[in-house]
């Protein structure tokens, strides 16, 4: 500390808060309401400047020891409570901003004592000046790549590994910031504030890097999961068009023999015969035409494809399908729903038939539109000891594919989804706000 009047302390206090609530902002989103969240940081600045005064006017020697640490650590719980983020990914956020805090207020000083001979006013404009530097990076590098960088710390890291990494950054920024390293003018002090200032900073960057990897991974996983749910789509529905090439192929010889017998009854005049031959046609075209599902062409094909590669597996399926023709949901997501539930849930009948417990293998399947909300539920046999993970199933219990699809869809239209293993019968249950749609079009 540079000392000076209490006025002086205060400009500091002030500009060194605001900046720290600058650059945490633009890192992370307040639980509140652009207003609130000004007006509470306000108080909250105000309240904490004056008590650093009056601490400063006090006890000017302890004030300068610990003053730094005391207000970072209530801006700390306070940003806490204020942040929409995790706990852990919030004091990640924090752990940052302490670092950056650490070199504009090194930074002003050092600028201050080695270029204009420990002038207050060089480190009030230096730390400005540092401020307003390291704002403009964190807005145009840095901010965009934080908020796939959090969703990636949430998801992909343990809490322990978390815990250990920011304490290893405040230990070395609680180094830096070390008050009796700043007492006298020497190189082997300086070389010490910048080795630690960049094994701080590269340890920070480390960490970045590495999650961003650890997330990128994840989303080359779930592209990859998409392609080969679009390649089992694309198989279902080849096989659709096979059938209905092979049904028109045996259609058109059936014809050809109906036509020929129909003419000889006709130049015979046997016209009861004839007429008997008609009706009896009638029935078996009758029963040959498949069962329709619902009144949804996509919803109807791809369920038709599935259940009968169910039933080809042996698997005893019971569809509960009200659905009309036309949907707010584009097809190719609702498709995309039931095509991954209807594929995990075959697979994982297959995976329990292999257990020696002769348990029946069933899939029972529900689709219904109840006012604005789309129910889907999908109850199918499966393994005992099916386990989830962050209240999803892991990959290996479903084939690796269509989870995170369903997921992601779901969120899409705002839904609500739980999975659960109900003692060796795998739950899936999913309702979404079809309304959603129609409130984006309009």
């Amino acid at each position: 500390m540079l000392g000076g009047p209490v006025y002086i302390a205060f400009i500091r206090f002030a500009i060194s808060l605001a900046g720290v609530i600058l650059l945490f902002s633009l890192l992370g989103e307040s639980r509140f309401g652009r207003r609130k969240t000004v007006v509470c940081y306000s108080c909250f600045s105000v309240a904490l400047i004056a008590l650093a005064c009056v601490w400063y006017v006090a006890d000017w020697e302890s004030c300068v020891r610990l003053v730094a640490f005391t207000m970072y650590i209530c801006f700390g719980v306070f940003a806490v409570i204020m942040s929409a983020d995790s706990i852990y990914l919030a004091v990640y956020k924090l752990a940052l901003i302490f670092y950056l805090l650490s070199v504009f207020l090194i930074g002003g000083l050092e600028i201050s004592i080695i270029f204009f001979n420990r002038n207050v006013w060089a480190d009030i404009i230096a730390r400005i000046l540092l401020i307003l530097l390291i704002a403009f990076v964190l807005n145009k590098y840095v901010k965009e790549s934080m908020k796939g960088f959090g969703d990636y710390v949430e998801n992909e890291a343990d809490h322990f590994s978390i815990a250990v990494m920011i304490s290893c950054i405040l230990l070395g920024i609680g180094y830096i910031l070390n008050p009796t390293l700043n007492k006298e003018m020497t190189p082997h002090r300086i070389y010490q504030i910048l080795i630690n200032f960049i094994l701080t900073g590269t340890l920070q960057l480390l960490v970045f890097r590495f999650y961003l990897h650890v997330g990128k991974e994840k989303e080359y996983e779930r592209e990859n999961q998409l392609i080969q749910m679009n390649y089992r789509l694309l198989e279902r529905q080849l096989e659709i068009l096979e059938e209905s090439v092979d049904s028109g192929r045996r259609l058109r010889h059936d014809i050809r023999h109906h036509n020929a017998v129909m003419a000889e009854y006709a130049r015979r005049g046997q016209r009861e015969e004839l007429l008997q031959y008609l009706r009896e046609y009638d029935r078996e075209t009758d029963e040959g035409i498949p069962e329709t599902i619902c009144a949804n062409t996509a919803v109807n094909n791809i369920l038709s494809a599935y259940t009968r590669k169910a039933e080809h597996e042996r698997i005893k399926v019971t569809l509960d399908v009200e659905l009309g023709r036309r949907l707010a949901i584009p097809s190719i997501d609702l498709v995309a729903i039931l095509a991954n539930a209807y594929e995990n849930a075959i697979y994982a009948c297959m995976e329990a038939r292999k257990k020696p417990d002769g348990r029946e293998c069933f899939i029972h399947l529900t689709l219904k539109k109840r006012k604005n909300k789309l129910i889907i539920s999908c109850s199918n046999t499966c393994r005992m000891e099916i386990e989830l993970k962050n209240g999803q199933p892991k990959t290996e219990f479903t084939g690796g594919v269509g989870v995170s699809s369903i997921i992601r869809t779901a969120r899409k239209y705002a839904g609500e989804y739980d999975f659960k293993n109900d003692n060796g019968v795998f739950i899936f249950r999913l309702i979404m706000n079809i309304e959603h749609e129609n409130k984006e079009k309009g």
